[in-house]
């Protein structure tokens, strides 16, 4: 297919890699100048000047940038993919953004005669890199059957979740767990810390019991070696957990794992790590505790 791939930062390019070693053809955009020019010299595909240039011939626009009002900047904005789409474009977000954002996009893109489908991913930069991540879709089955070809190219596991904006339920929900297993993890070295437990013991049976988690199996090295080198930005899972908690409040329910995670998050970033991986949350629990593991 010829894609349009809008986003090249840390997830986007190595997602744009898969699809060009699968066969696919691109053009390529990105809001950092000369970053897609560059890419397109080391990777190839063809690197255009706004996303209306590059959505110009493409058979599907793929999105995957920071937040909704981004993604619907680029899409739907002055210079927006919408304006050279050819009609009847599949536009397929990747990106992580509010349910309620996917649904008011996906309508603005009908009226003009295009199809959407929100299909926000999870694996972090590593399952990007070898094309196994999770993809979670939503929207009309039509739809998710045309950029089926593109997600195999990209994850190993694809899950079919429901009409438009439900691809994002599942996923906030998903990364609101992903951030409280975290934090679980991070107290409980500390605790160990604070008892003198020999904590590569401490990991070594947590992994192999009911205390394993996959989050535990990826992050309690960086844990102990204070290693915050950024698979996925505190300031973005922040982002994740509040737009979970919006969708959970607007139904009347409660969720107390993710609103004490978005506590954490926020005093991380307040610690200056937004940038960092969301692994930094250690920070904020070791100095509560005044223990360094």
């Amino acid at each position: 297919m010829r894609v349009a791939f809008l986003g090249l930062g840390i997830m986007g390019s190595r997602m744009a890699a898969q699809l060009l070693q699968a066969g696919h053809e691109l053009n390529l955009w990105t809001r950092t100048d000369g970053k897609a020019a560059a890419w397109a010299a080391e990777n190839g595909g063809t690197a255009l000047a706004t996303p209306a240039q590059a959505a110009s011939g493409a058979d599907v626009v793929i999105s995957m940038v920071v937040d909704g009002p981004q993604v619907r900047e680029i899409l739907l904005g002055p210079g927006g993919a919408a304006e050279r789409a050819s009609a009847g474009t599949l536009f397929a977000d990747m990106s992580t953004i509010a349910p309620g954002a996917a649904v008011a996009i996906s309508a603005e893109l009908a009226e003009l005669g295009h199809q959407f489908v929100d299909a926000p991913v999870t694996g972090s930069s590593p399952a990007a890199e070898t094309g196994t991540l999770t993809i979670m879709v939503g929207g009309d089955a039509g739809d998710a059957d045309r950029a089926q070809p593109l997600f195999e190219a990209m994850g190993r596991t694809i899950v079919r979740c429901g009409p438009v904006g439900h691809g994002q339920l599942v996923k906030l929900i998903n990364n609101a767990v992903a951030v409280a297993n975290a934090s679980t993890a991070a107290q409980a070295l500390v605790a160990g810390r604070a008892v003198g437990a020999d904590l590569d013991a401490l990991v070594s049976v947590m992994n192999a019991g009911s205390g394993g988690s996959a989050i535990l199996a990826l992050k309690a090295a960086p844990f102990m070696n204070h290693d915050y080198t950024t698979l996925f930005k505190t300031d973005h899972m922040l982002k994740d957990v509040r737009h979970c908690l919006d969708a959970v409040a607007a139904c009347g329910a409660t969720f107390a794992a993710a609103q004490d995670a978005a506590t954490l998050l926020a005093e991380t970033v307040e610690l200056g790590f937004g940038d960092a991986d969301y692994a930094a949350i250690l920070e904020v629990i070791e100095a509560r505790n005044g223990i360094r593991l």
